[in-house]
């Protein structure tokens, strides 16, 4: 039995966007701060980090953010130091270990536990690889697969201990909300507007849904991240260029650009939104522990092979709606993702279901509280992998 810190090594490469190291950035503050843990983080991008995490330094090989040591993972790996191999060894989302590192893993003993934290996904076959190992072909170790899920059987998302009570106080005090709308430099909107977050992937049907929101009967705010959907949403408002300058008002939709935020931040906006779109892994949780509504934008894939699992995510998340609100749900989320919809074609769809979700959003608002206090109630990510990890090191 290790008395002493568990050291844990998490290496991330940053393939595009934000999501693999957000994940691993948010897992490794909490496997420190929660659990003990010495943890660092190798991360080959630091430019890309840098943007979660201001006070970074990219030019560093190595250096402290808080409790966690980062170290920039460069090729070739480091030669001719010593090479210290963690109790626990964490390989975010399959990237390949050093071959050096991996070898010396093999000569350590005992010999690390080896993770092979896996992308999140809700569907049901999930639950039987979750903690299974995996031989090596050559060394004798094994990796074990942890996958993350909203399932009872798989290894939950991440949930600071917390963050539910942080959540609660923002949402109660409207100072804060105002403190918020200041600091990004937004004007703040009537009470009676609707404010919806805008996160997303290029979408075809950015058009659509703007043009509903334009044409709508209510005041709505959409505060939207400069990045990937921005050119839609220039071209919607017949813009050059989407930058952190933009407010535009059409109709009843004034549009706000939003600067690239830290962890923090973000969370915070999605507290105050009533309707937040998200896109990838790490704001879809971000989202649900919102507990507020919101719609996924599921990283596409070749032949549609995202729809089913983005249907395996709908099925938990509208578990605790009636029918119509379940429907209403399901038909933005279906639309937004680009599935076939047999009765509405064009921009009829997406109008079509953001009609229904207005009509069922005060429901909608219970469900997406209801839906995280049950997620809630399961150990979370952090704490799943450290059990397992303890009891392989024990």
């Amino acid at each position: 039995m290790i008395q002493r810190p568990i050291a844990c090594d998490i290496f991330c490469t940053v393939i595009d966007n934000f999501g693999d190291i957000g994940v691993a950035w948010r897992l490794a503050r909490q496997l420190a701060a929660e659990h003990g843990w010495s943890v660092r983080l190798w991360v080959d991008d630091l430019q890309t980090f840098a943007k979660l995490a201001p006070s970074l330094q990219p030019d560093k090989r190595w250096q402290h953010l808080g409790e966690i040591v980062v170290e920039h993972w460069r090729e070739p790996f480091i030669e001719n130091e010593p090479l210290t191999i963690a109790d626990v060894v964490i390989e975010a989302f399959a990237c390949d270990l050093p071959p050096v590192y991996l070898a010396a893993m093999a000569e350590r003993t005992p010999a690390p536990v080896w993770i092979n934290l896996d992308y999140l996904s809700s569907e049901d076959w999930v639950g039987d690889f979750h903690l299974k190992p995996s031989p090596h072909p050559r060394l004798p170790l094994n990796k074990w697969f942890f996958f993350p899920g909203l399932g009872a059987q798989t290894g939950g998302v991440l949930i600071e201990q917390a963050i539910q009570d942080r959540r609660d106080a923002f949402q109660r005090d409207p100072a804060a909300r105002a403190a918020l709308f200041e600091r990004l430099g937004v004007p703040p909107p009537g009470e009676a507007a609707t404010v919806v977050s805008l996160f997303a992937y290029e979408n075809p049907a950015t058009a659509e849904l703007l043009g509903a929101w334009r044409d709508g009967d209510a005041e709505l705010l959409a505060l939207v991240p400069v990045g990937r959907i921005g050119p839609d949403v220039a071209r919607f408002l017949g813009l050059d260029a989407f930058d952190t300058t933009v407010r535009a008002t059409r109709g009843k939709l004034t549009v706000q650009a939003l600067p690239f935020v830290d962890h923090e931040t973000y969370d915070r906006i999605l507290w105050t939104c009533d309707l937040n779109f998200v896109r990838g892994e790490d704001s879809f949780v971000r989202a649900q522990l919102a507990a507020r509504p919101f719609v996924w934008h599921i990283y596409p894939q070749h032949d549609d092979a995202h729809l089913p699992k983005l249907d395996a995510a709908l099925a938990h998340i509208t578990a605790h709606l009636d029918a119509g609100a379940a429907q209403a749900l399901t038909q933005v989320w279906q639309r937004w993702n680009g599935a076939p919809d047999d009765t509405h074609a064009g921009p009829e769809a997406i109008a079509h279901a953001w009609a229904a979700w207005t009509r069922h959003r005060e429901t909608l608002a219970r469900g997406a509280r209801e839906w995280i206090e049950e997620l809630a109630t399961r150990r979370d990510l952090a704490g799943n992998l450290a059990e397992f990890a303890e009891s392989r090191l024990k």
